[in-house]
């Protein structure tokens, strides 16, 4: 074919449909700000905390996807594609698509609309998968993503996550940490409970634990040589759980030094020399 008459066949055809050309091009620009418009406003109703950041997410999702569906309707539309023409072609599309597609890959997308759906976490939550906390930051049909608190973006399998067992810690829910000491049989228990409860209050103090539910301290095990005392407190800073532990502990050694009581867990060879 001669490429001569091929561009003069393409010319011939684009002044033939120029005004199917332009308003084709316009139903993209009219797509395309009402995409702007309505994620500017569901981002106003976040910012106003009148819309949670997981429903903003997904509204913002799905309209993408709406006007997608629209204007490339609309286009097919203006140049004579009928819509059981395009059904059929979008039929045929998906069946090879599913044909060629991954188990893996099905099976994740499945998995990611049963996320989507059940929620058991949400955009924005705090979980403890895997052995390590991390923030969700998006949920999509193949994979949910997350970001660990080394700063690190993790990609996971939506079909891991059905798999796996996780804790949700959700944005600012009250959750119940611990700290637990084991001094031995020979210091009183009510010293160990005026130490660990001085901690607790300390805590309290710099904001980082709640007064209300109270603290509290109880008898947890009895080991050969020690007794395990585990002090209660509830925070709901969960974006700083990590470091509040962390901040607890410390609190628990310092106050036990103050009270002269010695957390280091007994042994044998100690308790052999102590008595010698």
């Amino acid at each position: 074919m001669n490429p001569l008459d091929f561009f003069s066949g393409i010319g011939d055809w684009a002044v033939a449909n120029f005004s199917n050309i332009v308003f084709s091009f316009l139903t993209v620009v009219v797509g395309y700000v009402i995409i702007k418009l309505v994620a500017r406003e569901i981002k106003s109703l976040r910012s106003q905390n009148r819309l949670e950041q997981h429903a903003a997410y997904t509204m913002n999702r799905i309209l993408k996807w709406i006007v997608f569906v629209a204007v490339f309707s609309v286009i097919l539309a203006q140049f004579g594609v009928t819509l059981g023409e395009v059904t059929g072609l979008l039929t045929v599309l998906g069946g090879t698509i599913i044909g060629f597609a991954a188990i893996n890959t099905l099976g994740n997308t499945i998995a990611g609309l049963i996320v989507m759906t059940s929620r058991p976490f949400r955009v924005g939550d705090r979980i403890f998968f895997n052995g390590q906390f991390a923030d969700v930051e998006a949920i999509e049909l193949i994979y949910t993503k997350m970001r660990t608190l080394d700063n690190v973006l993790v990609s996971i399998p939506n079909q891991e996550l059905l798999k796996a067992e996780i804790d949700n810690y959700g944005k600012d829910s009250v959750v119940r940490r611990a700290c637990a000491v084991t001094p031995g049989f020979d210091v009183a228990s009510e010293q160990v409970e005026v130490a660990l409860m001085d901690a607790a209050g300390k805590m309290v103090a710099s904001g980082d634990v709640l007064s209300e539910p109270k603290a509290y301290v109880w008898v947890t095990e009895f080991g050969n040589y020690a007794v395990e005392y585990t002090l209660y407190v509830f925070i709901q800073d969960i974006k700083r759980l990590p470091q509040i532990d962390a901040d607890l502990k410390r609190t628990v050694l310092e106050s036990c030094k103050r009270h002269n009581i010695d957390i280091s867990t007994p042994t044998i060879i100690r308790s052999i020399k102590d008595e010698t």
